[in-house]
């Protein structure tokens, strides 16, 4: 395999597991919150400070009248975007660098000749995995957590990319855990990038 595979995935789908075990299977480099790292080392700025932004948009109130702005502050760039400039370039030093999986941060956008995969799975399933992942019991909590972190991806990806998160038509192979289970998903994967061969 000589391509790179991106991931993108609801919460709780279990598309950040599926993502090691595909690397892990094809012996090639996997990355998620890595790419934070590497593009906080490259602006020479503390990793804490870029975790904040991740997968997030921060849309500047220029209207807030409460803050003492000089004209030249109304052209700043907000720091959610350099971010997002940062992890693009760390991510297209990657796909250069040889194949591996990466997971998130628009790396199907940001890569024009990637192998790209979206897992998804019904919310009941996804309540689920967390609730057992975080030792929570809270059900509709649980819920209300994961469709906030679906809301913020897509308005992450769609801010970014112009595209629409989750979308089939922007993926070339979307996989159900709730239905086949991350193995299942996994095999499903693999023989769908041996076909491509």
């Amino acid at each position: 395999m000589d391509k790179v595979i991106t991931i993108s995935r609801e919460f709780g789908s279990g598309g950040r597991e599926l993502g090691v075990k595909l690397a892990n299977a094809l012996g090639i480099p996997f990355y998620d919150k890595e790419v934070i790292s590497m593009a906080a080392d490259d602006m020479e700025i503390a990793e804490e400070a870029f975790r904040r932004y991740d997968e997030q948009v921060e849309v500047p109130d220029y209207l807030d009248r409460e803050r003492a702005m000089a004209l030249s502050d109304l052209y700043e760039v907000p720091i959610s975007d350099q971010l997002f400039v940062a992890q693009s370039n760390v991510i297209r030093r990657l796909a250069f660098h040889g194949s591996c999986v990466i997971v998130g941060r628009c790396a199907d956008r940001i890569l024009e000749d990637s192998v790209n995969l979206f897992v998804h799975a019904k919310m009941s399933w996804r309540a689920e995995r967390v609730m057992a992942e975080e030792g929570v019991a809270d059900r509709k909590e649980t819920e209300r957590h994961i469709r906030e972190i679906d809301e913020k991806r897509k308005d992450y990806y769609q801010y970014y990319t112009g595209n629409t998160w989750g979308k089939a038509q922007n993926y070339h192979l979307c996989l159900d855990t709730g239905l086949a289970g991350v193995d299942g998903c996994l095999k499903a994967a693999l023989a769908y990038l041996e076909a491509l061969q």
